[in-house]
């Protein structure tokens, strides 16, 4: 099972309930941290989410309403005692200045902070990371994250290969043991899990890509009007009903509307605009959480 809360849905400027940029992913006891801005530790003690469980920060860019929460961030971890190394990945451009400025204001800590470029794909706990370009006015990038799922558990398979018994839920958990491999008890791959973030972008075809069959898409929405299309198109952003067709284009399961203009007060408007396009569009807001469990099977 994977939990998604949303922690930060706002852009540019925090308000009254709405904090920065920010999104939590937990599975199997480890956490992932989408983008860490202003608020963040706030907010992940106010909606529940163990800081000290991360595995990883991903970040989008390093505008500061996405990046300013970090070093504070770094700083309880190292109060709590934190010793395991944390990764924080990113876009490459630009990374070493902003590591330097991190590492200056948060001071000596006493785990390695790990930056990694966000060139490939890797693993979190039980995630695996995949970094994406994005289109906005600086090096920018999205973040799909999966938790795969093993294939189903042939006991005849297993019988046939002679394995004994009580080696059964070892080789069914993925791992091997006894001299057998997993590969020799299960099915193929099954569904996995899927979540996407994207924020700050124009819509693009890297991102529709990334998104295809998601379960769940976090996408940019940070002008609610139609008639603010061309201040998006200038600032590398998407407007509601952009967000709606992305989704309905990648033929996603939900779609998470976040970033929103400071003028945004009232997000009724922007997401019936999305809703036209996609109609299991959710409008985004501090503290909306989310549980996703894999598809429930026939038994054979």
């Amino acid at each position: 099972m994977l939990t998604v809360t949303m922690l930060g849905c706002g852009g540019t400027q925090p308000l009254p309930g709405r904090a920065l940029a920010a999104l939590a992913v937990q599975a199997a006891g480890h956490g992932v941290l989408l983008d860490c801005g202003e608020g963040t530790q706030t907010a992940l003690r106010r909606w529940g989410v163990s800081a000290y469980r991360l595995a990883a920060v991903l970040l989008t860019h390093y505008h500061g309403d996405h990046i300013l929460g970090l070093p504070g961030l770094l700083q309880t971890l190292g109060s709590l005692g934190r010793t395991a190394p944390l990764v924080v990945a990113g876009p490459a451009a630009g990374q070493q200045a902003v590591a330097d400025a991190v590492a200056a204001l948060a001071g000596a800590l006493p785990f390695a902070v790990q930056w990694r470029a966000a060139e490939t794909p890797f693993a979190a706990g039980p995630l695996t990371v995949t970094p994406f370009a994005l289109a906005h006015r600086v090096p920018c990038c999205g973040w799909a994250l999966t938790l795969p799922r093993a294939g189903r558990f042939d006991p005849a398979r297993a019988r046939a290969a002679g394995v004994p018994l009580a080696l059964w839920r070892t080789l069914q958990s993925g791992q091997a043991a006894g001299g057998f491999t997993p590969d020799q008890v299960l099915g193929p791959p099954r569904r996995g899990l899927k979540i996407v973030y994207a924020t700050d972008t124009r819509p693009c075809p890297a991102l529709q890509a990334a998104a295809a069959g998601a379960d769940l898409l976090c996408m940019d929405a940070t002008y609610a009007a139609d008639a603010d299309l061309p201040k998006a198109k200038l600032y590398g952003h998407a407007t509601c009903r952009e967000a709606g067709a992305l989704a309905a284009a990648a033929g996603v399961r939900r779609l998470w509307l976040t970033h929103y203009s400071a003028a945004v007060t009232d997000p009724a408007p922007g997401l019936a605009a999305a809703q036209s396009a996609f109609p299991a569009a959710v409008a985004g807001a501090d503290g909306l959480r989310l549980d996703l469990e894999f598809d429930k099977e026939e038994t054979p």
